[in-house]
């Protein structure tokens, strides 16, 4: 069983950053998938960006601004959100992929204009 918590969200105005942090228990390795969704309102769930061993990629949307990171050590995993837009504006949900998906409760990021 995994279980994942973020922090780190908020509200900032456009052009601003974030950093999102995303804490797992249970068994977590580095092979293993590890990523940041979103969900607008009224908007489907789309994936952010994900890492595994060291291997990344990005939604087209947030390349160049959004960077992935992690701390297997730690179990964490982070998103540095720069140059925020309004329209990333959404619930971030934290991911895991091992022996099954896993998500987080998520945590509300807010851009005004």
């Amino acid at each position: 069983q995994v279980q994942l918590v973020e922090s780190g969200g908020g509200l900032v105005q456009a052009g601003g950053s974030l950093r999102l942090s995303c804490v797992a228990s249970g068994s977590i390795f580095s092979y293993n998938v590890m990523g940041w969704y979103r969900q607008a309102p009224g908007k489907p769930r789309e994936l952010v960006a994900r890492i595994s061993s060291g291997s990344t990629n990005y939604a087209d949307s947030v390349k160049d601004r959004f960077t992935i990171s992690r701390d297997n050590a730690k179990k964490m995993v982070y998103l540095q959100m720069n140059s925020l837009k309004p329209e990333d504006t959404a619930v971030y949900y934290c991911y895991a992929c091992t022996r099954g998906d896993y998500w987080g409760k998520g945590t509300l990021v807010t851009v005004s204009s």
